[in-house]
């Protein structure tokens, strides 16, 4: 407990590589909590900052925890293309509502090498005509690549809009087969 009778949940965290630059990975003891791309020292130190505000307690640089190992080598393995899911404890406690509905729906029902359009992904939940609202929620999705709201498209066809960049959801999507690698 903290000096005000709250419960703090240790946050653990690292940074690892990948081709789409470096992702900040952080986990409670529940699981995976956040997943944070382009993780500079300046991105990283906010992200960082702003979990310690939401969950309490100061995040420890921690590579070798248990979870975080298995996290990374799995992160890798997806990027290097042996891996098409992931198999991690994810900790929801970042999101809640609508956009956690969405969000598991995502996880579940939409795999590697395969998108689906916003509104589509509102009908799975049972609310036809929310499209804007799930584009909402793939903006405050807490886990991207593990939770992978870069599979969710514009119906017409458009890649939609991405946290991470156009540019990096054009990757991922690359990297599943869904687009062309990009020529340049």
């Amino acid at each position: 407990m903290d000096s005000d009778g709250q419960y703090e949940q240790q946050v653990v965290w690292a940074v690892t590589g990948t081709v789409i630059g470096p992702l900040l990975l952080a986990a409670t003891p529940e699981g995976l909590v956040n997943v944070v791309f382009h993780a500079t020292d300046a991105v990283r130190d906010k992200a960082l900052s702003r979990l310690a505000s939401r969950l309490g307690g100061e995040p420890v640089e921690a590579p070798d925890s248990p979870l975080l190992a298995e996290a990374i080598r799995q992160v890798r393995a997806y990027f290097a293309g042996q891996r098409r899911d992931f198999e991690l404890p994810l900790d929801w406690s970042l999101i809640s509502g609508f956009n956690r509905q969405v969000l598991r729906e995502l996880a579940a029902g939409v795999p590697y090498g395969a998108v689906v359009g916003y509104g589509d992904l509102a009908g799975r939940v049972g609310q036809p005509g929310a499209a804007q609202a799930v584009g909402t929620a793939m903006g405050s999705n807490p886990l991207p690549v593990v939770v992978p709201c870069h599979r969710v498209v514009e119906s017409d066809g458009g890649i939609g809009g991405f946290g991470g960049g156009l540019e990096t959801k054009r990757k991922l999507l690359a990297l599943e087969g869904v687009l062309p690698e990009p020529l340049f």
